[in-house]
């Protein structure tokens, strides 16, 4: 099956039992819509696999190592999908002008057909969004049934072929219309939108709305066999939990059938790859609503990977230099004060608690406690660079309708460091942490990357000559290394210049991970010195950087990357150790404790017939199964079935061990 998506350019992907179904996931700015004062999530789906043309050069896509994805237990979506012989383009809002235009006029239409159905609907706002549209009414609460029938409404006013026309007129006059149909929230709209004229659409003569554009020139050049009504959701006016829970209708739109199925498809595998589905079937993590929303607790298995996770993390980390450190949860008030994250982030943090009088905080950031052991002794220019790395737990406050899984939690981990430098050291350092990126996270099986280099915003400290001296030592690390990159301009933090890495996904969504951050501000704020050669003081430049970014969130990357089918050596149980009969249940324990003492990670399991202990193994996705009978007992030797190779045969303790342990340490498979 032939599937060709388009980020700008077009890219093609060849579906076989070789080759894996993927995607894209991207997070942008808010769209520029006048309508909106929030910003908008953008989805962006991408096919990619096989060798392809992208940016002019030739990309070779590597096919997973692992088989299990087109094994007997893969996605039904997977095997049973239809393969037709014919290429589907998806394109996105940014390459094809006429597919955003039928994204934008599908939610104008879709708002006429609600407010047909539901005359007493309160219309607010309609925006386009990556994957099609949404808009959010004041009204009763929806049902699926209810989508159903707001669809075929959507479908007789698609085939009355009806006239997109836009009108301007005044303030005034629009103000005069908007309170004429009662429609209190176009007020609030209106009241937003400065420019002049202001523009209105019409559908027909049957129905308008306050809008900029653009759209299609009549409903009929949308094909209705494109669009579904996806869900609706309850979303506050504006985002405020003060104001009133609308309805939101999210649909999508596509300029033919062929890329709504292809569409579907993918949703299906992301959906089959969730990772709070899987945490919970393989019993990884969770949140309990005893303890607070966004608070994780890790699971035996899912703390055995965070382990892995931190150990691989902290040996880099100490084979390239830096002092790993622990610091306190909490810190008086007056810490965050100084840090200016109580003028600048107050909004994210909890409350503070008073202890004895005294004001503390728990921290939203690991930054000022780094700082702190800096100043705890005066430093010479010979010392640098100083880096230090922690694996701090930070809380922010989130609200409750934000938290997601793994991706958005109130309590997290990040894998922070800090970098303390002179000037002529930036770009060495730079480049040092873009090395030490790639070894991490191709460790875990990342390396197709997007880089961004953000630079000096309008607002922003520190003088020209060091911007410009911070901005050029990041574009010369990345060009050294030979990263391609795009630069957003004014992007960066009011504090320094930054490059931000968005890691790609088995799926090929993009996961904002990795951030290096060249900071004037806070060596500024906490008066940070060293002496020079001249004995003289002066202030260091501080780099913060993170690789993974949040434990909890990088793990449910992997989890969703992985579907829960983790590589040998990150698996939290490797093998399992399976007895014919209970008959044989002593040996296997006897293994059990063999491998264990080996340091394989290994649990035995039995009370079920046989048949039924691999159907359970393969279900918890466990990479080997040690099969036991009275063969094997009287021999001493155990029968390997691989999830990933098939079965290996029969073969000694010792063998299976060592090959374990070897495959295990090379990232590869038994």
């Amino acid at each position: 099956m032939k599937y060709v998506g388009a980020l700008g350019k077009t890219m093609a992907l060849s579906l076989s039992s070789r080759s894996l179904f993927t995607s894209s996931y991207k997070s942008l700015s808010p769209l520029k819509n006048p309508f909106s004062s929030f910003p908008i999530r953008q989805y962006r789906i991408l096919f990619v696999l096989d060798p392809c043309k992208y940016n002019n050069k030739t990309t070779r896509y590597k096919l997973p190592r692992r088989r299990s994805s087109f094994s007997t237990h893969a996605s039904a979506a997977l095997q049973e999908a239809p393969a037709p012989n014919e290429k589907i383009v998806l394109p996105t809002n940014e390459s094809s002008d006429g597919l955003l235009r039928i994204r934008h006029t599908c939610a104008h239409v879709m708002a006429m057909a609600v407010q047909k159905l539901y005359p007493n609907a309160k219309v607010t706002i309609g925006p386009w969004i990556d994957n099609g549209f949404y808009y959010d009414f004041d009204m009763e609460p929806l049902t699926d049934r209810d989508l159903k029938r707001i669809k075929k409404e959507m479908d007789r006013i698609i085939s009355r072929n009806l006239p997109l026309v836009r009108e301007e007129v005044s303030r005034e006059e629009a103000q005069r219309r908007i309170m004429s149909i009662n429609e209190p929230y176009k007020i609030e709209i209106l009241e937003s939108i400065k420019e002049e004229p202001i523009t209105i659409y019409h559908i027909g003569d049957e129905w308008w709305d306050l809008c900029a554009g653009p759209h299609v020139e009549t409903t009929g050049k949308i094909n209705k066999k494109a669009i579904e009504l996806e869900s609706v959701a309850g979303a506050y006016w504006r985002g405020d939990v003060k104001k009133p829970m609308l309805q939101r209708i999210y649909g999508t739109a596509w300029e033919n059938e062929d890329q709504l199925k292809a569409y579907l498809h993918f949703k299906e595998e992301a959906k089959r790859r969730d990772h709070r589905r899987i945490g919970q079937d393989l019993d990884l993590f969770s949140i309990q609503d005893e303890a607070g929303g966004g608070l994780v607790f890790w699971h035996p298995k899912g703390a055995i990977i965070r382990h892995i996770i931190e150990d691989t993390w902290k040996k880099i980390h100490m084979e390239r230099g830096y002092d790993l450190l622990y610091t306190p949860h909490v810190a008086k008030a007056d810490l965050w004060k100084i840090s200016g994250h109580l003028d600048f982030y107050k909004e994210n943090m909890f409350d503070q608690m008073e202890i004895e009088e005294e004001l503390f905080q728990l921290r939203p950031m690991n930054c000022p406690y780094h700082v702190l052991i800096y100043k705890r002794q005066l430093h010479s220019y010979r010392d640098f660079p100083i880096r230090v790395a922690e694996l701090g737990t930070v809380y922010r406050y989130e609200l409750s309708g934000s938290l997601h899984g793994l991706f958005r939690v109130r309590g997290f981990t990040q894998d922070d460091a800090h970098i303390f430098c002179l000037e002529d050291q930036i770009k060495d350092e730079i480049r040092g942490v873009l090395d030490l990126t790639e070894e991490i996270l191709q460790q875990f099986g990342f390396d197709k990357y997007e880089v961004n280099l953000s630079t000096r915003p309008e607002k922003a400290v520190g003088d020209d000559e060091i911007w410009e001296k911070a901005t050029f030592a990041l574009k010369d690390a990345l060009e050294d290394k030979g990263w391609s990159y795009q630069i957003d301009d004014g992007g960066g933090a009011f504090y320094g210049p930054k490059i931000d890495l968005k890691i790609e996904d088995a799926l090929g969504r993009k996961w904002q991970c990795s951030t290096i951050q060249v900071d004037f501000n806070l060596p500024q704020r906490f008066d940070i010195t060293y002496v020079d050669s001249n004995q003289e003081r002066k202030r260091p430049i501080m780099i913060h950087r993170a690789v993974l970014g949040s434990l909890e969130r990088f793990f449910g990357v992997l989890i969703e990357n992985y579907a829960g089918d983790f590589p040998l050596w990150l698996s939290p149980i490797q093998a399992r150790v399976l007895p014919v009969t209970d008959a044989q249940l002593q040996y296997c324990n006897e293994v059990g404790k063999k491998l264990k003492a080996s340091g394989i990670r290994v649990e035995v399991c039995s009370g079920e017939r046989l048949p039924k202990l691999i159907r359970n193994a393969e279900k918890q996705k466990i990479p080997l199964m040690a099969v036991v009978g009275p063969k094997e007992v009287e021999t001493e030797t155990i029968t390997i079935r691989s999830r990933f190779a098939g079965e290996l045969g029969n073969m000694s303790i010792d063998e299976f061990i060592s090959r374990t342990k070897t495959a295990s340490e090379n990232r590869t498979f038994l």
